[in-house]
């Protein structure tokens, strides 16, 4: 989308917005015009200046002007922070290819019953002994990247993820260290707009509860409120995901897990250049007003693990 916002939202949804997120259409520009004039004046922040990209965290943020500049400022200074993650994006290169190609995660076609998107990932489908977590972050990134930028109704209506766990052995876990967890969590938790509604775990192995408690520590109240464990009870994600939202391999019928993999491979390679360019917008610490912020602050779990023995 370009400088000028162009709502896509249906009738219905525009009133959810009303209702949810406290979208005041009349006030919208306005809005977005407060945050890019505060965006103009933050001498260390490098952003996006499009309406889009600024509605996108307004409404992620319930229109609160406040929230909105906290995580406008941390989402960049997340990938500011993190380049591991978000440097030399390109969905052709090889080895981001071979990751890519393996479906570790992507939204499903369509949307549930209350009009939000779903979310598979997969972390068991890679070879921990070839592909390191922070190649397969940035693969996954990438493609939440993308979906972001073009999926207006999911910022309103939020996400649903369902977590395959099958094939995730004690090498996947060694390789999931506490610092990726808590980089994980921090960003889309405080960086990312998103609005998780709900958390699906299946086929869940005996290492997933070791995983798990490191997740959960990290996570606030109101998401692990939403947490939904059904080990390899089937009938059990259908109460909370519809049955017919799923791919053919969870016993749905929204297409094959290859056939949406593909599409979101097309996906990425259209906008291949956006993801290149998009580099460049982040933050240089140099010249933040005050104390500049590290990575040590940010995804630092110095205090995190004595806080887990107590609970």
């Amino acid at each position: 989308m370009g400088g000028e916002y162009v709502c896509t939202l249906s009738p219905e949804l525009v009133q959810r917005a009303k209702d949810e997120i406290n979208e005041v259409p009349e006030r919208r520009a306005a809005d977005i015009e407060h945050i890019r004039d505060w965006l103009k004046h933050q001498p260390h922040i490098n952003a996006r200046m499009d309406d889009w990209t600024i509605l996108r965290f307004l409404r992620g943020c319930k229109f609160s002007l406040e929230r909105t500049k906290e995580k406008l400022d941390m989402f960049y200074t997340c990938k500011t922070l993190c380049p591991e993650w978000y440097k030399n994006r390109d969905p052709q290169d090889k080895k981001m290819r071979a990751i890519l190609e393996l479906g570790v995660a992507f939204p499903l076609p369509g949307f549930d019953h209350q009009g939000r998107r779903v979310m598979l990932t997969r972390p068991g489908v890679f070879d921990p002994s070839t592909t390191n977590m922070d190649e397969l972050s940035k693969a996954m990134m990438m493609l939440v990247d993308v979906w972001m930028e073009e999926d207006e109704a999911s910022i309103v209506t939020g996400v649903v993820m369902v977590e395959d766990f099958n094939d995730f052995s004690i090498s996947h876990l060694t390789s999931l260290s506490p610092v990726t967890i808590k980089k994980m969590m921090t960003l889309f938790q405080d960086g990312y707009p998103m609005r998780p509604k709900g958390l699906n775990y299946i086929n869940t192995p005996a290492a997933f509860d070791t995983v798990f408690n490191i997740f959960r520590s990290f996570m606030k109240e109101k998401m692990k409120k939403r947490v939904h464990i059904h080990g390899s009870d089937m009938e059990s994600l259908y109460k909370q995901v519809p049955r017919e939202m799923l791919p053919v391999e969870y016993g749905g019928t929204n297409g094959t897990v290859e056939e949406i993999k593909n599409y979101w491979l097309q996906r990425l390679d259209a906008r291949r250049d956006w993801l290149l360019e998009d580099e460049k917008y982040c933050v240089d610490e140099s010249k933040r007003p005050g104390k500049p912020k590290t990575s040590a602050e940010l995804f630092g779990i110095e205090g995190s693990f004595r806080k887990l023995d107590v609970d």
